[in-house]
């Protein structure tokens, strides 16, 4: 058995130090202190407080989470990594977010979605492909919501805005070409699609 010996407030938060015996046993959230009623002076076996440790981990990496997506979507990779940089055990990270995904507060279709809705206009299809995996999308549903969301049209359209935003003040020489080709690869475009622009830049020339 171990006894509370002190309950002190961490800051202006909503954590509190506890002492058992005169040492320091943890930061335990006001929740989980007011839930079990724990005071000084009161004595528990060692059982309780490896449970008390655990309950509070499990509530503390939960509401960190909620809080994460509270301020922007994040994926469930991005979630992950994040619970992971704040040092949470690797129980306490997956039940939070397998209780998250439950509540519907992470959902990577939707999160998809939304990212190419942001940046269909501004970032080729590749491109997008590859900011997504990045974030933890699987493939399966970037190439679903490209299906359900993007055209060959609107590719090949964002390709000759950039060409022609390149172009703007440009000499058609070699030199250019071979920029404008580099430029626009860069951002994703195919080479085909990339020579196909060039042609049409140049037809339109005349």
């Amino acid at each position: 058995m171990k006894s509370i010996t002190d309950i002190v407030k961490v800051g202006k938060g909503a954590r509190y130090k506890l002492f058992l015996e005169d040492e320091l046993f943890g930061i335990i959230e006001t929740e989980i202190l007011a839930k079990h009623c724990l005071k000084c002076g009161e004595s528990y076996d060692e059982e309780f407080f490896e449970q008390l440790l655990e309950e509070n981990g499990d509530y503390a990496c939960f509401n960190r989470g909620l809080t994460a997506l509270e301020k922007s979507m994040k994926t469930e990779k991005m979630l992950r990594d994040y619970l992971k940089e704040k040092k949470y055990p690797f129980s306490c990270i997956e039940k939070a977010i397998r209780k998250l995904k439950d509540y519907g507060y992470i959902d990577d279709e939707t999160f998809c979605e939304n990212f190419i809705a942001s940046y269909r206009s501004s970032k080729s299809r590749r491109k997008l492909k590859y900011d997504l995996l990045a974030k933890g999308i699987d493939a399966s549903i970037i190439e679903k919501k490209f299906n359900q969301h993007l055209s060959d049209d609107e590719e090949e359209e964002k390709c000759i805005y950039f060409a022609k935003k390149y172009m703007k003040n440009r000499e058609f020489d070699l030199i250019t070409k071979q920029k404008l080709f580099n430029h626009l690869a860069g951002k994703g475009f195919e080479f085909g699609q990339i020579s196909s622009v060039w042609e049409k830049l140049e037809n339109d020339r005349y």
